[in-house]
């Protein structure tokens, strides 16, 4: 109840603030995140199926028991993370049986008495019977905000029954949105393109496996920060900005990492901006951070004020949006072409 309370208290705050300065909700946008890099180990067999999903259950517990201490915003659970390893493909449908939405509901109590949204990996069975390897977005109440179907599974995964995706689906959030891509998927730049025109403010990526330098590349084409949850512990599970660097991972030691980002951000080109860059710190101090990554050209533009947004801050200086910079380019040699 108490939480509760705290929570229509800060959106009654949220209501004011905005009808004193309307702009202020899209100003220094900071929310929490997590991320958790493990699986559910190799299980007995002879304890049967139904004990194995009870055992799964126990291990989310314990793992995110240390989150939630953080107040998390938003969780991130790898691909598939709701069964045991070492389970053949048969073996995997089998326990699919008693798992059922075990799990399932279980990540949905945790969002909703935690008010957090929550990302786990799953393999299951839609209504028409079609198998798919899923990302499942649940919001602040434990309900489902969105599905994504992932859009490459393996030739494996496709041989054992999982139907491919077809859909890049983008899903609003009330801190922003949110597009998700998994395992696989990552090697494949025409599903990255799709996300690309539509600029989700963080790209979910659960995995079993790294990606190497393509989530550098898919963060920074997307305009995106990339939160990425992998099976295992030494795969690092690591948050990038929307440049592709990485400002928070996983240990050896700990196989789980929160960090605080902050949302209200745009990306520019120093080609025309070296002076209004200038002008632009000079007015705004440490209530602005500008981010070189060095030998790329753009810069990220963050607002730590309280009620002028980076977009402000760059319509303020005249500046032109990365994206837009470069589409100018590209019809300005179109139209010099002979």
């Amino acid at each position: 109840m108490a939480k509760e309370n705290k929570l229509t208290w800060r959106i009654s705050l949220v209501v004011i603030l905005f009808l004193i300065h309307p702009t202020i909700i899209n100003a220094a946008n900071y929310i929490t995140v997590a991320t958790i890099g493990n699986r559910p180990p190799v299980m007995d067999k002879s304890e049967g199926y139904s004990a194995m999903v009870e055992r799964v259950i126990e291990f989310w517990q314990n793992e995110l028991k240390q989150v939630l201490s953080d107040n998390p915003d938003l969780i991130v659970l790898p691909e598939a993370c709701d069964r045991p390893g070492g389970l053949s493909a048969k073996e995997q449908f089998e326990y699919f049986e008693a798992r059922e939405k075990k799990v399932w509901n279980f990540f949905a109590s945790v969002a909703k008495k935690n008010q957090c949204y929550l990302v786990f990996g799953t393999k299951w069975q839609e209504k028409n019977g079609t198998w798919r390897n899923s990302n499942i977005l649940l919001n602040r109440q434990g309900n489902v905000t969105g599905i994504y179907n992932k859009n490459f599974p393996t030739i494996g995964e496709i041989n054992n029954g999982i139907v491919p995706g077809t859909e890049a689906p983008v899903f609003k959030c009330d801190f922003g949105t949110i597009a998700c891509a998994i395992c696989y998927d990552l090697n494949f730049t025409e599903l990255c393109d799709k996300y690309a025109s539509q600029k989700p403010d963080i790209l979910v990526f659960s995995s079993m496996y790294h990606g190497g330098l393509m989530q550098n590349y898919w963060a920074y084409q997307c305009r995106s920060f990339f939160i990425a949850a992998t099976g295992f512990r030494v795969i690092p599970s690591e948050i990038r900005n929307p440049l592709g660097e990485i400002i928070a991972s996983n240990t050896n030691y700990f196989d789980f990492v929160v960090a605080k980002i902050n949302l209200d951000q745009k990306m520019v080109h120093l080609d025309n901006n070296w002076g209004k860059l200038k002008k632009l710190k000079e007015k705004y101090g440490n209530k602005v951070i500008i981010t070189d990554p060095g030998k790329l050209g753009p810069v990220l533009i963050t607002s730590e004020h309280e009620n002028v947004s980076a977009k402000e801050m760059v319509e303020e200086f005249d500046m032109e949006l990365l994206d837009d910079y470069f589409e100018r380019s590209r019809q300005y040699r179109l139209s010099n072409m002979k």
